[in-house]
């Protein structure tokens, strides 16, 4: 009987994954769990610029002060045990001689040999080009950028509290998100709660508004759940007292104010962007074909269009959605864990001379988190919203995130913050230490 970890030439196959989120992540887990039995498995090896995958649907949470930074994220190298983790980037793609050239924090550089290569570098901000943009926002993809703003909105509270001028105040209390993803509205949420808990820490502020603003450049927000639990979602935020810009797009950004296609001018010091991701440009520079938007061109079991032993996966690539003919699956979680099971049977049925099966995952549901006990859910052919969607999405997420340890963290983290109120300590300076002579 053939093994199914062994290449055609009786050596174990090497397998080289390129990025460490949930693509690569899963892909190498799976293929630990599918080959843990086999004599010969194939040498994995995971080339990632973190020693940790983000579980990027917690980062709201993250950033709103109601889990623990370090509780979501999932250290690589307990979980992949029968893979080596190399931490750097991959930089070059030698297609003929079927290696890459791997670059450490160090400097130092170094080929991998693969028979098989897996390209799971997931997606970046996608940005335009609007007047001071770079400069003035903040994105939301990152634990970096989810730490910041938890700090940045204390940050403007501390400051607003002693300001003189009147207008500098309110430029400092006016908080304006870029985009109505599932990003956008979950981060505005958490961090609404966290500003709405901490301001009556602050006496001078008592008589002061804070502004949330969200803008859309269309008319409705997360059209996935449909326009019922849309319009719930959009209630639930101008209950909140978050103003609302649909169909408005930003022209300006420059100057200390947002300036809107609608003409309206908006002074904030606190600008974030999360109108939508492209996939990350490294793969281009790999060598790889790819779509309009710059996502690997691939078939329905994640091979690469005219390059054999080379795979790709996740926000990267162009996956197709059985459940939308011509388009490409959504850059989600859910999406992203299924190809990486997928994928590792794949790649060891390949190894075998087996046929690679498609991938054929459709969406089973969409959880939104809109803070303060609220959410909307989506599932099952069932749509419902409030406390019970706000417990059914904590539920979801508790059971994705892997590892009981971590899953321990989280359930502590929630249950404490039932208990007690949040931490308003503000900690900017954290990992950049004075220097000694300062």
């Amino acid at each position: 009987m053939t093994d199914p970890a062994a290449s055609p030439h009786g050596e174990p196959a090497r397998i080289v994954i390129v990025g460490g989120g949930f693509g690569g992540f899963y892909t190498a887990l799976h293929l630990e769990k599918l080959a843990k039995r086999s004599a010969n498995a194939p040498e994995v090896t995971l080339v990632s610029e973190t020693n940790h995958l983000v579980y990027t649907p917690f980062l709201p949470s993250a950033a709103g002060g109601t889990l623990e930074p370090r509780h979501v994220v999932v250290p690589l190298r307990p979980s992949l045990r029968r893979t080596r983790v190399f931490r750097g980037r991959v930089s070059r793609h030698d297609r003929e001689r079927k290696q890459v050239t791997f670059e450490s924090e160090s400097g130092s550089s170094s080929t991998l040999p693969y028979d098989h290569l897996v390209v799971a570098l997931g997606s970046v901000s996608r940005t335009l080009p609007i007047a001071g943009l770079a400069d003035a926002a903040v994105g939301f993809k990152t634990l970096a950028e989810a730490i910041f703003l938890r700090n940045h909105v204390l940050r403007q509270l501390e400051l607003a509290e002693t300001a003189a001028d009147p207008d500098e105040r309110s430029a400092m209390l006016t908080f304006v998100f870029i985009g109505g993803g599932y990003a956008g509205v979950e981060a505005l949420a958490e961090l609404e709660d966290l500003a709405r808990d901490t301001k009556d820490l602050y006496p001078g502020l008592a008589n002061v508004q804070t502004r949330w603003i969200l803008v859309e450049a269309t008319e409705r927000i997360f059209p996935e759940v449909g326009a019922r639990l849309g319009a719930y979602a959009l209630r639930q935020l101008a209950r909140r007292g978050v103003e609302l810009r649909l169909g408005t797009t930003v022209i300006d950004a420059s100057g200390g104010a947002v300036t809107l296609s609608s003409g309206e001018v908006i002074p904030c010091r606190t600008l974030v962007w999360t109108a939508g991701v492209r996939s990350n440009p490294a793969v281009v520079s790999l060598g790889l074909p790819v779509d309009e938007r710059g996502r690997a061109k691939v078939d329905e079991t994640m091979a690469v269009d005219g390059m054999p032993g080379v795979w790709s996966l996740g926000d990267a690539a162009a996956v197709p959605d059985p459940a939308r003919p011509g388009l490409a699956c959504p850059p989600t979680a859910q999406h992203v864990m299924r190809q990486g099971k997928v994928l590792a049977a794949n790649l060891l049925a390949t190894i075998a001379g087996a046929p690679a099966e498609p991938f054929r995952y459709r969406t089973r549901g969409l959880f939104v988190d809109l803070g303060r006990n609220k959410a909307v859910v989506s599932m099952m052919g069932l749509h419902f919203a409030g406390l019970p969607a706000w417990l059914v999405t904590r539920t979801y997420h508790l059971s994705r995130i892997p590892g009981f340890r971590r899953k321990a963290r989280v359930a502590a983290d929630w249950t404490i913050g039932l208990l007690f109120r949040r931490d308003t300590s503000e900690l900017g300076s954290l990992g950049h230490p004075k220097r000694l002579d300062e």
